[in-house]
């Protein structure tokens, strides 16, 4: 039914309970308390009898939520599945006890009671009277809504106030199952079997100087196992050498609040947490020795981020993150071994790392096979190179011919005229006051912000376009250049391997004496690769012993080389105008 005919009928002096409207309901309890739950088996029913007691209305079955919070309607299925019924138009009316039952906050009530009014259906509240058919419900809702809302800003510094009381009274809040203690009524007490494995693990770190990795792995060879009876992983551990009760220290105030409704929060710098001696907090290991674990892990940290970090780390090797071990699934990690012939860089199964050779018996593959083996693809890719060098130089030749410079400028000069003509209508809606402040500011700085790109764009293009005019081809001199890039003279581009290679699967039949390796092109090449061993003395080329067989190749060299165009640029600067598109 139409909102706007059934609100005619409302002003003609007809009730809403007159009216042929089908009809459902909306119930919800916070928490699932037996009393909570016994309310909610009041509530349908009640408004399964309500509903169909009106011999007008038709009785759609009602939607109900069990102890989920008002505060959000992200995780309420059957309220958002109501939303989604109402869109498509299987009821006209809905029925629920009051405003918090919808929602606490008054951005949700407002908007779901706006978007269902767009699809004409209407909310009665019943225990605030409020009736979303009237016309002067947005006002009242806007009202009692607002209240709701207070209520759940006031329980949450109620929280807060209960949280800072039962620190003063000696309670111990957090964490109900921190390893190495046992807690009941808020008071912890040291576990002796667990605290035994606590003390282990700062002893390895701070005294042995075992890292994290290491300390895993002897964990799991003395037996020690999780309360689940799982290995110790590396974050288990990090989190243990970093939480101060084990030495006896209260520490809050880790997280901030940044906003009540959404329960969104911040985690705050050290500096800002509360730390303190707790006496309510018994210690597993002496202050100086956790002082001592944390000031090493710190400085660890340090390092890892000096040394490197987020995406320069993976960037700065090639086959990070593509080599994975077939066996397990995993990938392979990198590994500098020292050794009297020495630095060889390696790389290894992460169950290999973690958990030793009884766990992964996948052997390890170096960088320098590896490059051998990518150098060895491409020039089975390049095996014409001749006849491609050739056809390049034709593409170079030509590209000053290709590009209209006048015509692309004109192109940008038309779109910056059109966004300055857009804005000039903008400021003309201002002064009439068809926009407020706020609207013209943001679609104005949105117009500026368009025009700035556009301003980059024809300055790159003047910039390329005097460019052009200023140099010319040498194509010996680029012909030279391409034929030692393509025969790899000075060893494999790291950067070609990283465009080019998608993955590397170190298979399951491997072994010390013979691994056997599938290689997979991001082109959608396909190739498999088996490495006898070398001895320390067997000094003979990695080549001489490798066994190369293309599998797919739906790419051609072409392909291959448009890849390859950008590296030898960067190599040579101003030695190649870069075709369009490239």
């Amino acid at each position: 039914m139409d909102v706007r005919k059934i609100r005619n009928e409302l002003r003609q002096g007809r009730s809403f309970y007159d009216l042929p409207l089908r009809v459902t309901f909306y119930a919800r309890v916070s928490t699932d308390m037996d009393a909570q739950l016994n309310s909610l088996e009041n509530q349908v029913q009640y408004y399964t009898e309500f509903i169909q007691s009106k011999p007008n209305w038709i009785f759609v079955p009602g939607y109900i939520d069990e102890g989920i919070s008002g505060g959000s309607t992200k995780k309420r299925d059957d309220f958002n599945r109501m939303i989604s019924d109402a869109k498509a138009g299987r009821f006209d009316f809905i029925i629920t006890k009051e405003i918090s039952r919808f929602s606490r906050s008054t951005l949700d009530s407002i908007l779901y009671t706006q978007t269902l009014l767009e699809y004409n259906v209407g909310v009665y509240f019943q225990n605030d009277s409020i009736n979303t058919l009237d016309l002067d419900s947005e006002f009242r809702l806007t009202v009692m809504a607002g209240v709701a809302q207070d209520e759940i800003r006031k329980l949450s510094e109620r929280t807060k106030f209960g949280f800072h009381q039962s620190i003063k009274n000696g309670r111990v809040l957090g964490n109900d199952k921190l390893y190495g203690y046992d807690k009941k009524d808020c008071v912890l007490t040291i576990n002796e079997a667990e605290a035994e494995i606590v003390r282990t693990v700062f002893d390895l770190y701070a005294n042995h100087n075992l890292g994290i990795r290491k300390i895993s792995q002897r964990l799991q060879e003395m037996g020690y196992t999780s309360r689940k009876g799982n290995a110790f992983n590396q974050a288990t551990i990090r989190h243990m050498l970093e939480n101060p009760k084990y030495k006896g220290w209260y520490c809050g105030n880790k997280t901030q609040s940044l906003d009540y409704r959404t329960k969104k929060k911040a985690f705050l710098e050290e500096s800002e947490w509360v730390m303190y001696p707790d006496p309510n907090i018994p210690a597993i290991v002496s202050e100086e020795l956790w002082n001592r674990a944390n000031a090493l892990y710190k400085e660890r940290s340090k390092q890892m981020k000096e040394h490197a970090n987020g995406a320069t780390y993976h960037n700065r090797y090639p086959y990070s993150g593509k080599i994975y071990c077939e066996e397990h699934g995993t990938t392979y990690h990198r590994q500098v071994l020292e050794s009297k012939a020495g630095r060889k860089e390696v790389w290894q199964c992460k169950v290999y790392r973690a958990r030793g050779k009884a766990a992964c018996a996948t052997p390890q593959v170096r960088s320098e096979e590896l490059d051998e083996i990518m150098a060895e693809i491409f020039t089975e890719m390049m095996k014409d190179k001749n006849t491609i060098i050739e056809s390049l130089l034709t593409v170079l030749q030509s590209i000053p011919q290709e590009v209209d410079y006048s015509r692309a400028k004109g192109r940008v000069e038309e779109d910056m005229a059109a966004i300055h003509a857009k804005k000039d209508r903008l400021l003309e809606l201002h002064m009439a006051d068809a926009l407020t402040v706020a609207e013209f500011k943001n679609r104005n700085e949105a117009f500026n912000k368009q025009l700035r790109a556009l301003e980059v764009q024809l300055a790159t293009i003047c910039t390329e376009e005097q460019r052009q005019k200023e140099s010319g081809i040498d194509p010996e001199q680029i012909r030279a250049a391409l034929d030692k890039e393509l025969s790899f003279m000075d060893g494999i581009n790291s950067g070609l391997v990283t465009t080019i290679l998608d993955k590397i699967i170190v298979k399951k039949e491997s072994t010390k004496e013979e691994i056997h390796l599938d290689i997979y092109l991001k082109l959608g090449d396909k190739f498999e690769a088996i490495l006898p061993s070398i001895s320390n003395n067997n000094l003979r080329s990695i080549m001489h012993r490798l066994r190369i067989r293309r599998i797919s190749f739906p790419s051609g060299p072409l392909d291959l080389l448009k890849e390859l165009l950008p590296l030898i640029a960067g190599r040579e600067p101003g030695l190649l105008p870069m075709p369009p598109g490239v």
